[in-house]
């Protein structure tokens, strides 16, 4: 269903597919809002600023809560501000489709109008700049870099004439942004330098959270067909997905508990048996409502990950 600009917000009796039974008493308030922001994928923000965090605290530098802690929620109102722009950029383009699977989308409901949902992700992203303010009076040029670049990639996830959620680089972008960009920023912040294990760590966490949109995109194939998107998932087809969900997983423990890893990368084996049964239920599973439980233990896994590095940085 696409919505115009102007259009008055559609009565809940009108809609259909597979939300329909969720729209007779649609959330209001801040339950609205917490549902637009996707909660369940949130810590792909959390995961890489504790990696950070804590392999500078492992390379001998005092760790110093205020960058932490404005990192932390630089990166939350970013990924809150490109979830909001990509609800409300799909249903003015019609990429929410009756068809779709995933969690209910408030744009393309008519729980709020475009235009509320578009002031709720500028007010994000205005949070992620006032926060960058300190940060960049910290880190210097890199790290306005990397918040400017950020912001712009947060706005082209959804905006512009070729939006990344429309392309097959969704999952480079994840990676570059959401692992390496995050982490190697953080351990920035804490030390003023870069390390190319800060980089390596950034990486294998950022393959994680790409295996979450891999799998949202897995999930979705056949709307996203529908509404014109040429997502990684739909140009290399539902075996070659499988196989590329499987190497998200598996690859980052292999380099996390390598001696290329950080110290006590070893500790990042004890996931091992979660990513095996997360590729099991990929595999097996049949596309539909049943992913959006695969896709969020996705994310759980990651922040395991995230968890183990520091863990194992501590014993």
């Amino acid at each position: 269903m696409k919505l115009d600009p102007g259009q008055a917000e559609p009565p809940s009796h009108v809609i259909s597919g597979p939300h329909a039974s969720r729209v007779d008493q649609p959330p209001d308030g801040w339950r609205l809002w917490w549902l637009a922001i996707r909660p369940k994928t949130l810590s792909i923000s959390v995961a890489p600023v504790v990696a950070g965090t804590a392999l500078a605290w492992g390379d001998g530098h005092t760790l110093d809560l205020r960058p932490f802690a404005a990192s932390l929620l630089g990166a939350l109102a970013i990924q809150a501000g490109t979830n909001l722009y990509n609800d409300v950029g799909d249903a003015l383009r019609g990429g929410d489709q009756p068809l779709r699977q995933g969690p209910p989308r408030v744009t393309a409901l008519g729980w709020a109008s475009p235009e509320r949902v578009k002031r709720a992700a500028l007010a994000c992203f205005a949070l992620a700049a006032l926060v960058g303010l300190y940060l960049a009076w910290r880190g210097g040029w890199p790290i306005i870099a990397l918040g400017l670049a950020s912001l712009a990639a947060g706005w082209a996830y959804s905006g512009g004439p070729r939006p990344i959620a429309y392309t097959p680089t969704g999952e480079a972008f994840v990676i570059a942004f959401f692992g390496i960009g995050a982490v190697g920023g953080t351990y920035y912040l804490q030390t003023l330098h870069l390390t190319g294990q800060s980089i390596m760590v950034g990486a294998a966490l950022g393959a994680v959270a790409a295996a979450v949109l891999l799998a949202n995109n897995y999930r979705d194939m056949e709307p996203d067909r529908l509404a014109g998107r040429r997502t990684l998932a739909i140009r290399i087809g539902a075996e070659a997905s499988k196989a590329v969900y499987g190497m998200l997983l598996l690859s980052p423990i292999a380099l996390l508990a390598s001696p290329l890893g950080p110290k006590g990368g070893w500790l990042c084996l004890v996931a091992l048996p979660m990513a095996l049964w997360l590729i099991l239920r990929f595999a097996t599973r049949a596309r539909g409502p049943a992913f959006n439980a695969i896709l969020a233990a996705t994310a759980q896994f990651q922040l395991l990950l995230a968890g183990l590095v520091g863990l194992g940085i501590l014993l």
